[in-house]
């Protein structure tokens, strides 16, 4: 049968392991497949999420087509949808199930598949609030007492989040998490054997930093350049629902950049990255230079976002710079280096910059020295008013120069989860909390108090998702 359509129904308060394999099976009989998020009204008691939020699940889901909320009877849509096949599981086959007598009329089919439930939504949703429990978040209130930092003074910066205009540069990134199963070890060479069962996309580099910033109430664009592929359409796709103003420019001569990992038990085993790393030729240099410096006139902060993917030639990086410090814009930088390659010093007169240990001793070619001499050397080098020397699971190094005694000040704030599920994206939502916070008046630790809290949410979870002030907030209230 060609063109036929697919059904199945359900709560889907978390998706596991069980929902998955129903949704292959389903999708394997290629059709179109869709699927019913029961309303809070009809799901009852078997709803322990918002259905606003169970039907984003399941519609991030890659082998969905389509997934819509169901608060008529489920008898009513079956009528008026008419689906080739209504696919339920297994633990339905010995029971009654409505459907069937309803199928019969239009000579559909109910095939029951084989999705072994070896989680239930409520184990998972136990796991989530575990992840996302107070218990594994530290307040640090001795470092709160040391600054002098208030409650109500963090509540009233988050509060005017929403007055900033935020302009972000840089690599766009589509991060692709492919979640696998383990067949074995192969008999020919010692290597694992998996085969994927799940995949889903999420916005990351630029993208992302520009999610948050809108997710915390700013007023956020994006500026880059990509290709004319799909990926460019899912993250503008994307960037949009998030209530990201895009300016992509397209390249024909690039591909839009795409780093998949492939996941077993939270466990990255594998990345693979599809990418081009040429600098932009002057051409679009000129266009990009062009439309952030119409930007700019209403801007209030400016985030420099690089990956090292040839976005930001030293050219734009300078040119942009030159013409924010004259118009009195913050600007905070953050320039990735996935191995030997990187130089953070290159975006000179920031504000902010915030590199990791080992991508400051890349751009010193320094092994030798310690962190606080590091971060000093770093922020001579570059000139920046003030560094967060990122350090893991150790947290952070600030260093700073303290305006009252006019001399530089250090100190370090730890990690505020220590219950991790996924680091990729902390020093991201690190960057833009931050960055939002100096642009509303915060000094430099208050500034990083924030963005700690911001890296603390976003690595409770699975790929980048959108920071928003609620989130935040609920945290400060624990302090």
């Amino acid at each position: 049968m060609v063109n036929k359509t697919i059904f199945i129904s359900g709560a889907f308060n978390v998706l596991h392991p069980g929902h998955i394999r129903l949704l292959r099976f389903a999708k394997d009989m290629n059709g179109k497949l869709i699927v019913g998020v029961l309303s809070d009204r009809n799901a009852g008691k078997a709803a322990y999420i918002n259905e606003n939020l169970r039907l984003e699940g399941i519609s991030s889901n890659n082998l969905v087509d389509k997934a819509v909320i169901i608060d008529e009877p489920i008898e009513d849509f079956i009528k008026k949808l008419k689906p080739d096949i209504i696919v339920k599981g297994k633990e339905h086959e010995q029971k009654f199930n409505v459907e069937k007598e309803i199928l019969e009329e239009f000579n559909g089919q109910l095939l029951f598949g084989s999705g072994e439930n070896l989680l239930s939504s409520m184990d998972l949703i136990r796991k989530e609030i575990k992840n996302d429990s107070n218990e594994d978040f530290l307040m640090h209130h001795d470092y709160l007492k040391r600054h002098n930092i208030k409650v109500e003074r963090l509540t009233n910066l988050l509060n005017t989040f929403s007055s900033v205009k935020v302009s972000v540069i840089g690599d766009l990134i589509i991060d692709e998490y492919i979640n696998c199963e383990t067949l074995g070890m192969s008999q020919e060479d010692p290597s694992l054997v998996v085969t994927p069962v799940d995949s889903s996309k999420y916005i990351g580099g630029a993208g992302i930093v520009a999610a948050h910033a809108a997710g915390l109430g700013a007023s956020s664009s994006i500026f880059t350049v990509s290709g004319d592929d799909e990926n460019k359409n899912f993250a503008e796709k994307t960037l949009s629902r998030q209530g990201v103003h895009s300016n992509i420019i397209v390249d024909y001569n690039r591909i839009t950049t795409l780093k998949k990992r492939f996941r077993n038990k939270n466990k990255t085993l594998l990345k693979v990255s599809h990418l081009k790393q040429n600098s932009i030729s002057d051409k679009f240099i000129n266009i990009l230079i062009s439309k952030i410096e119409k930007q700019l006139e209403s801007s209030n902060l400016l985030i420099f976002s690089d990956f090292n993917y040839g976005v930001l030639p030293q050219k734009v990086v300078d040119h942009i710079t030159k013409l924010a410090i004259s118009k009195k814009i913050k600007i905070v930088a953050d320039s990735q280096s996935s191995s030997q390659f990187g130089d953070i010093s290159r975006f000179r007169n920031m504000d902010l910059i915030t590199p990791t240990e080992n991508e400051a001793r890349i751009t010193l070619r320094n092994r030798e020295d310690g962190l606080v001499v590091l971060a000093d050397k770093i922020k001579e080098i570059s000139k920046a008013n003030n560094v967060l020397l990122k350090l893991g699971e150790e947290g952070l190094l600030i260093h700073s120069k303290n305006k009252v005694q006019d001399k530089l000040f250090t100190d370090q704030l730890n990690t505020f989860n220590t219950n991790a599920v996924d680091p990729a994206g902390a020093g991201d939502s690190l960057l833009v909390c931050s960055a939002l916070a100096l642009s509303c008046g915060a000094n430099i630790f208050e500034a990083a108090y924030l963005g700690s809290v911001g890296a603390g949410i976003q690595v409770s979870r699975v790929g980048n998702i959108p920071l928003k002030t609620k989130e935040i907030q609920n945290k400060i209230n624990n302090i």
